[in-house]
This record gives C-alpha cells, structure tokens and sequence, in this order.
C-alpha cells in the first residue's frame, strides 16, 4: 500500500463509526464491530454504534437479533459509515429510508461497504462514476453480487480487489474481506501501524497478508473531501 494518507478533522474529539444493519444481514459481516472494538484497545477514542432502518431488533440471515443503537431517522453525527452485506441487500437497496440517508451521509461522512453492502451503496448513486468491489463467491444458483453490479450499475467501474478506496468511499470484497477493508479503514484515518497492531492482537496479521497478497487492493490518489489535512 503506497498512498501516504494524511490525518482526518474528526467532528468531535473521538471518532464515531456507525455500522449500518438490517434484517437479514449475515452475522460474519458483524467482524467490523469486532474489529473496531480490538482497535479500541490500541485507540480510545473510537466509538461505534450500530444503526439500522429502525432502531431496536434487527433479525441476521441465521435468526440471531440484535439491537440496533439507532434507526436512520435519528442516527447521530457520524465519521465514518460502514454498510454491511447479507441476503436481504436487495430489499435495502430498494428502500427509499436507508438511500436517502446514504445520500444526506455522502460528501461530509466516509462511507464504507463490506460484502453486498457494496450494492446497497450502489444503488443510492455514490458509486457512480467510481470503481468498486463486492462480494464475489456463491452457491449455485446464486449469481454473483459482483456479476450483478457490473450488469445493473453501468456508470460503476466494477472490480475485483480486497477492498478500493476511492478517497471518501471504499468498497470492500466480500464476506470475511470485511475484516480486511475495516483495518484498511483503521490504516487510512490513524496510519499503517495502529492497523498492524489491531491485526497483530486480533491473530489475523499472516491472513491480512495473504488476503491482500491474492486480491491486490486498488488505491486512488484522490483526496477525501474536505477531510484531510496536510501537514
């Protein structure tokens, strides 16, 4: 990874990650809150919360529930986004609710995607005119989420990469990869060694090298609006 990244005006003294949830969500995908939460150990000032269409009980792909912290309608001022992939990102990407509050999010908030959440981004607009990513592998007959964005998203330039960072929005493969594209996420807003460290405490140090060994990342110089500072 070759891109110097420059440190984040936050919008408060810590920095707040929201995780975006639904019905149908598959649980894997949840290793972003896990991940933030060893981060946690090595960084403070992380805080997460969950959010999803409405806040309380959100039923995962395997009929596990949790609760989500907040609904769209009352979500905090966040830092970053991340929305989370599972088999009901079809009906997510359809619902007026969550595009819309992408789209109030893009531009001032990094927005995130780990697995199918790729779609969900893709279908409120912020991928257009972009490269991105989602998940890849499927049972058959499934068809392969990353097949169904270069089919539905013309104006997307779909590729295959561990995660790619367009500069305010990331896109990350799917799955398990969303362990990778959220240490990426921690490299990006602290720098390379906060994210070794969570890796190296996690056990997941040989598995991130393998995973970015196989799956290049793709990395734009382009800088996150009016969020990175120069020093």
């Amino acid at each position: 990874m070759a891109l110097a990244f420059y440190p984040l005006f936050f919008k408060g003294s810590n920095m707040k990650f929201g995780i975006f949830i639904y019905d149908g969500v598959e649980p894997i995908d949840l290793a972003t809150f896990g991940v933030l939460s060893m981060a946690r150990r090595i960084r403070p000032e992380i805080e997460i919360c969950t959010v999803a269409p409405l806040a309380g009980a959100v039923a995962l792909s395997n009929g596990l529930t949790v609760l989500a912290d907040f609904g769209v309608a009352d979500a905090p001022t966040l830092d970053v986004l991340i929305v989370t992939g599972g088999p009901c990102w079809v009906q997510q990407a359809q619902d007026p609710a969550t595009l819309a509050f992408i789209q109030r999010l893009a531009g001032d908030t990094l927005l995130a995607s780990v697995c199918t959440g790729g779609m969900i981004l893709a279908a409120s607009g912020v991928l257009d005119d972009k490269l991105a990513t989602t998940k890849r592998e499927v049972v058959a007959p499934e068809f392969p989420p990353i097949d169904a964005m270069r089919k539905s998203y013309s104006k997307i330039d779909v590729r295959e990469g561990v995660f790619i960072d367009n500069g305010q929005v990331i896109t990350g493969g799917g799955v398990s990869l969303c362990i990778d594209t959220t240490l990426y996420l921690l490299e990006k807003l602290f720098d390379a060694k906060n994210a070794s460290e969570t890796a190296r405490i996690m056990e997941y140090a040989s598995a991130r090298q393998a995973n970015l060994r196989e799956f290049p990342p793709i990395l734009l110089e382009v800088k996150n609006d009016r969020r990175d500072q120069r020093q």
